[in-house]
């Protein structure tokens, strides 16, 4: 397995986070030579000129943490993120579109914004909350995403009932697209889930204990 580290988008969505917040977040991210930080669209133009000319991706959030926003509202989104600097975006697919197997909307929501690779060099995470969905869902979100040219799909925002589980990433494992990459969040707090979802597939881990996790695996590797 390749460092811990480059695994991680280390998180602060809190809606009560301060700059001192995100700065310590990113120096951190920046010291431990992490994958991404992933914080609010109101720091991404702070943030971006923190990170110039650091390997740590800058990532924030789209339509978060509910997803019903208007297709509209979600590019309006995504393009401002852009422009101040975003790398990465996590967009909250219409939940309710979802639930409902509404997939002419989703596949409407998700292209639309597929098509901002086009001009950018965007890597782009659909949050699909799996708390909330059946295995037959989950199984047919992630073969669409695939199909719909997706980067990668995330499982859950944190703010449900629950986080990620390995369940979710058996599902996802057996129906992605080889092109499609998986990141597991949500109530990820312990070395030992953090390696069992990397172990089950996992290509990013997000996770708001991030350092907390790298400073336990390095002095693990000490013992």
């Amino acid at each position: 397995m390749r460092k811990l580290a480059s695994y991680l988008d280390s998180t602060n969505l809190k809606p009560d986070a301060q700059w001192e917040d995100i700065e310590r977040l990113c120096q951190e991210a920046i010291d431990n030579q992490m994958a991404a930080v992933c914080v609010h669209p109101h720091w991404v133009a702070k943030v971006h000129r923190l990170l110039s000319n650091t390997p740590v991706k800058l990532c924030t959030v789209i339509g978060f943490p509910l997803g019903s926003n208007h297709i509209n509202t979600k590019l309006f989104e995504a393009r401002q993120a852009i422009n101040d600097g975003a790398d990465e975006l996590d967009v909250v697919i219409n939940l309710s579109a979802l639930k409902e197997g509404n997939y002419n909307l989703l596949e409407k929501e998700v292209c639309t914004l597929v098509s901002l690779k086009v001009d950018h060099p965007l890597v782009l995470k659909v949050i699909v909350e799996t708390a909330l969905l059946s295995t037959g869902q989950l199984a047919s979100i992630t073969r669409l995403l695939g199909e719909w040219g997706a980067d990668y799909i995330k499982t859950s925002t944190g703010f449900a009932q629950r986080g990620v589980s390995l369940e979710d990433l058996h599902i996802i494992k057996a129906n992605r697209h080889s092109s499609l990459k998986v990141k597991a969040s949500g109530g990820i707090r312990t070395l030992d889930f953090a390696l069992q979802l990397i172990e089950a597939g996992a290509d990013r881990i997000g996770t708001s204990l991030a350092s907390a996790l790298v400073q336990e695996m390095e002095a693990k590797l000490k013992d």
